[in-house]
């Protein structure tokens, strides 16, 4: 997919635990420690996604085991309360379940996940059916793509279009996914620009500059522009 973003439907997991709304607590329990996650979907019918139960859904059965919370605690936490009372995933689920498209790039799963506060994410079509799981770590697949590869996208997809040769000469070096752009430039106005579509590159981590201006720029007297010197734009 070299040019293109990825997709969540490029990392997500599809072989996928899902649970019906009658599913009791401790089912729940076992197929959560059984597959390793920390949250399962709930479906009806033949498979649209109606909620999902976490473990913090769960948990809080075991935290309020000990007693009755005063009227204040009950009050604030009135949704809480009820879910340790529950006996089912019907019962325990948050629902409508957030959930994200299989074309949705990893970068819009990633700001839902982080908006949500949520470790995972149902993957379902346009009427709701469950087509796979994508997590946190799923996410984190695009760093260990290939310095190399990475390189090579950025001469493509960057530095041809911005520092076209002869104008400008650069080298791009990548090192634990740090891209560094090296050499000379004509035109130091496009760094910050150079800088944003590297970052925007998957699996880069950072990116440095080490540049000087263009060696016709030198002879011109003019004072070089202070984004052209090493370090970050």
């Amino acid at each position: 997919m070299h040019g293109m973003p990825h997709i969540v439907s490029d990392v997500m997991t599809t072989t996928v635990v899902s649970v019906g709304r009658e599913a009791p607590f401790k089912e729940l329990v076992q197929l959560m420690r059984d597959w390793r996650v920390s949250a399962l979907p709930v479906v009806e019918g033949e498979g649209r996604v109606v909620g999902v139960v976490s473990e913090a859904d769960l948990l809080h059965k075991e935290e309020f085991r000990d007693g009755d919370p005063d009227r204040y605690t009950q009050l604030r936490r009135i949704k809480d309360m009820a879910k340790a009372g529950a006996l089912t995933a019907g019962e325990l689920m948050t629902s409508p379940a957030i959930t994200v498209a299989p074309d949705a790039t990893l970068a819009q799963a990633a700001r839902i996940m982080a908006r949500s506060r949520v470790k995972r994410l149902p993957v379902t079509d346009g009427p709701g059916f469950l087509q796979g799981v994508v997590s946190r770590a799923d996410l984190l697949k695009v760093f260990l793509r290939d310095d190399g590869e990475i390189a090579e996208e950025v001469r493509r997809e960057v530095v041809s279009y911005l520092f076209p040769a002869p104008a400008s000469v650069l080298r791009v070096e990548v090192h634990d996914g740090v891209v560094t752009l090296a050499g000379r430039i004509r035109d130091t106005s496009l760094v910050p620009v150079a800088a944003r579509l590297v970052r925007g590159v998957e699996g880069v981590v950072d990116v440095d500059f080490d540049l000087s201006p263009h060696q016709e720029d030198a002879t011109t007297g003019a004072e070089p522009d202070p984004a052209s010197g090493a370090g970050r734009p």
